[in-house]
């Protein structure tokens, strides 16, 4: 069974940065891919972004792309999201997910491309 936590959220204005990490524990050979999503309030729950777990290919959402970037430590077994520029429209809950299926890259950014969900950890951007 494969477990999912992240950690890094917080308060931060708008133009700063914090980096979100995701620890992965369990059957982490089966996860070809790991991903970010967000949900604000209100809203459906959508794509950040996405990288495999074995390679440096990654994938983004329009809206992030040049802000964020994401990363994994196969050592540590850690996907790490790094946001820099933070915006208001950033606020969300943000979470980490898992793949245990082999996919072309854009269906990646589908929620029910993934199996594994963490609990989500808490991003508020002031302005």
């Amino acid at each position: 069974q494969v477990q999912l936590v992240e950690s890094g959220g917080g308060l931060v204005q708008a133009g700063g940065s914090l980096r979100l990490s995701c620890a992965a524990s369990g059957l982490t050979s089966s996860m070809p891919v790991v991903g970010w999503f967000r949900q604000a309030p209100g809203k459906e729950r959508e794509f950040v972004a996405a990288i495999y777990w074995s390679s440096s290919v990654t994938l983004y959402a329009d809206s992030v792309k040049g802000r964020f970037s994401i990363s994994r430590d196969n050592a540590e077994n850690t996907a790490n999201l790094q946001m820099n520029s933070l915006k208001p429209d950033d606020t969300a809950v943000y979470y980490c997910a898992a793949s245990n299926q082999w996919y072309s890259l854009n269906e990646y950014r589908k929620t029910n491309r993934y199996k594994y969900w963490g609990q989500g950890t808490q991003v508020t951007v002031s302005s």
